[in-house]
């Protein structure tokens, strides 16, 4: 208990953790409202660009502080998780704490049953029969213990039938030695296993980009994997992180959108062989429909951009993270290509995957340029073919006007020969 006490401290303390921008974290006191309201404006902004921090950083850990939590009893209901999620340093101490401790438990007690016959005072009687073979004091006593729990058996110091509370001692060691194996091997084994190396060869493009791309303003970043084994049913995610407050007056801090990269088209599932540029239209229901490049650097939000699949050679589900903020948003550019065919096969240069290039854009957003697309439409549309439809009605309604016309003439023309006839 005290160990698993002891795991679950050091896995609370592992995810106070922080990534913040400055090197410093600013703690302000809490001041009254009129305070807070005369302080110098310098000051605030310059206490706002130092408070700037991450939700989630660019190595894909998550920048959160769980503080105040009480109820640390329940990381000891899930206790293989908890060893699973502790740093190597902890987690092999444990693992080498808990079968020593074993040893020694058990060791002590073969050494106060040999102690409690009258083991030690018949040593070297052979007309005596001791619970253990060959055992003279607390350090063989370890020793068989080690043997016992091990199933090693060098077959020097062995146990007797005359001795029933030692059968049954080595019933209850050899049980809780076999779930004491099976739990810290498979806790070593999974933690060996985990898919937390595959996803630091999952790269994200340092900066993500705005420019134009058939005719539309899109949001766009690189994904890439650096192993040749694929990553299994690839799929892409993004989330805009941002602060906002409702109509009716509520905070809510750190809110999350949705940003669709290509759920309902399906360009958000990848086949994840080469380097792919993922895209973001920026329409109506965008988050970046009303922003253009002035505004761009006064919003404070965060784009966390997560990509998920299964590793071909374990079968394990992996998920890389990343994220950019206003600063890492460059307007106007694209991304360098890094594929390029040569002799029999296409060659992808990763030295320049995170290169970006300037590209003509207009400074305006995108609901900017749809209105000015909309008072613009009318003479941009009007092609050839319209123009010979406007024609071919105005021919067909002439021909109809002259059709009347001479068919009012034969009526008078036959009116006036009836009456010369009369």
């Amino acid at each position: 208990v005290f160990l698993f006490s002891m795991a679950a401290n050091v896995l609370e303390e592992d995810s106070m953790e922080q990534d913040i921008e400055s090197p410093v974290a600013i703690h302000q006191p809490k001041l009254p409202k009129q305070a807070r309201e005369d302080l110098p404006k310098n000051i605030s902004k310059e206490c706002a660009k130092r408070r700037i921090q991450r939700y989630v950083r660019k190595d894909g850990k998550c920048n959160v502080h769980h503080g105040n939590v009480r109820e640390t009893y329940r990381y000891l209901t899930d206790i293989f998780t908890t060893l699973v999620d502790l740093k190597w340093r902890f987690n092999l101490l444990i693992f080498v704490m808990v079968y020593t401790v074993t040893w020694l438990f058990f060791g002590m007690i073969w050494w106060l049953i040999a102690y409690m016959r009258g083991d030690m005072d018949h040593i070297g009687d052979s007309t005596w029969t001791p619970c253990v073979s060959n055992l003279n004091g607390f350090v063989s006593a370890f020793l068989f213990s080690i043997e016992t729990e091990t199933t090693i058996g060098y077959g020097y110091r062995v146990i007797t039938d005359k001795c029933p509370e030692g059968i049954i001692l080595l019933l209850v060691q050899s049980v809780l030695g076999s779930i004491v194996n099976a739990f810290m091997v498979g806790c070593m084994f999974v933690k060996i296993s985990q898919p937390k190396k595959r996803a630091e060869t999952l790269v994200f493009s340092t900066n993500a980009v705005i420019s134009m791309r058939d005719g539309k303003l899109c949001l766009m970043f690189r994904v890439g994997d650096l192993r040749n084994s694929h990553i299994v049913e690839a799929s892409i995610r993004a989330k805009l992180i941002k602060s906002k407050q409702t109509k009716e007056g509520e905070f809510i801090p750190l809110n999350q959108t949705d940003i669709n990269v290509g759920y309902y088209t399906g360009d958000d599932r990848l086949f994840l062989v080469s380097p792919l540029i993922i895209s973001h239209e920026i329409n109506q229901q965008s988050p970046f429909w009303e922003i253009s490049k002035a505004q761009l650097p006064k919003e404070e939000l965060e784009i966390v951009v997560i990509l998920e699949g299964m590793v071909e050679a374990t079968g394990m589900t992996c998920q890389a993270r990343s994220s950019y903020i206003t600063s890492e948003i460059l307007w106007g550019y694209r991304f360098t290509p890094v594929l390029t065919l040569e002799d029999g096969f296409y060659e992808v240069d990763y030295n320049s995957f995170h290169e970006t290039y300037e590209t003509n854009t207009p400074v305006y957003s995108a609901k900017e340029l749809a209105e000015m697309a909309s008072r613009a439409e009318l003479p941009l549309t009007w092609s050839v073919s319209s123009k010979l439809d406007q024609h071919a009605e105005l021919e067909t309604e002439e021909e109809e006007k002259n059709q009347e016309d001479q068919n009012e003439r034969n009526g008078d023309v036959a009116n006036l020969e009836n009456e010369s006839k009369v």
